[in-house]
């Protein structure tokens, strides 16, 4: 059972690999080329892509900044993101849009949720930066919203881990991977996969989550057919 149309979620940690700032021009390459294998295939697929690897609003705030200030610098950030992923996704062969939640017109589409979907529908993978365009949500709320939005069958959270864990991997080695979760479970649990309000958008709209490990080979392809990988949430 593949998917037909699907939202992809980066975090903006993932796309740095081993720098610990920035943007890796070879995490862009490898996740341009599953992307193509997957719309080649004829799914159609777009993009919620975070920007923690050069700012996080909840770091500024916490440092002493106004939180609207520092989520509005965070939202600029995954622009800087977009359109990174931009130009690697074109370079592979993909023809790609960036469509904002801020208005800049000199280097993105508004966001416009007929015109996403149209260009789904032609086999352009819409990358949607900044956000929801408030500040207060995170770009997981994003992603919920946006896969709302345009109809997607599915929520895929690409991470540095292999799916969700009863505690974290990196510091205990009696770490669990659950291979399938209620929302509620989620919820009650209080399990770091993403954010309430996400979790409770998908809840509410029947959006199954999965989430898997970003950086194994085709790995992307794999969720998009439907193979069993990562952890998968589901009403």
């Amino acid at each position: 059972m593949g998917f037909k149309r699907v939202l992809l979620k980066l975090s903006g940690e993932a796309l740095m690999g081993e720098q610990g700032y920035g943007i890796d021009p070879e995490i862009v390459q490898s996740i341009a080329s599953d992307v193509a294998a997957c719309v080649a295939g004829g799914t159609q697929l777009a993009i919620v892509v975070g920007g923690g690897n050069i700012f996080r609003g909840l770091k500024g705030s916490a440092a002493g900044m106004d939180r609207a200030t520092a989520d509005y610098v965070g939202m600029l950030a995954t622009v800087m993101n977009a359109i990174t992923l931009q130009d690697g996704l074109e370079r592979a062969g993909v023809p790609t849009r960036v469509q904002s939640a801020i208005s800049m017109q000199e280097v993105a589409e508004p966001y416009i949720r007929r015109k996403a979907i149209r260009h789904m529908e032609k086999g352009r993978v819409v990358i949607f930066a900044a956000g929801t365009g408030n500040p207060f949500f995170t770009t997981d709320t994003t992603a919920a919203l946006r896969a709302a939005e345009i109809g997607a069958d599915v929520v895929f959270k690409a991470t540095k881990v292999d799916g969700v864990y009863n505690k974290d991997p990196n510091k205990h080695a009696d770490a669990v991977r659950f291979e399938s979760l209620s929302f509620l479970e989620v919820l009650s649990s209080e399990l770091e996969v993403m954010d309430g309000t996400a979790i409770a958008l998908c809840k509410d709209n029947s959006i199954p989550i999965v989430v898997f490990d970003l950086f194994g080979p085709g790995n992307i392809g794999r969720a998009v057919a439907g193979d069993p990988i990562g952890t998968r949430i589901h009403p």
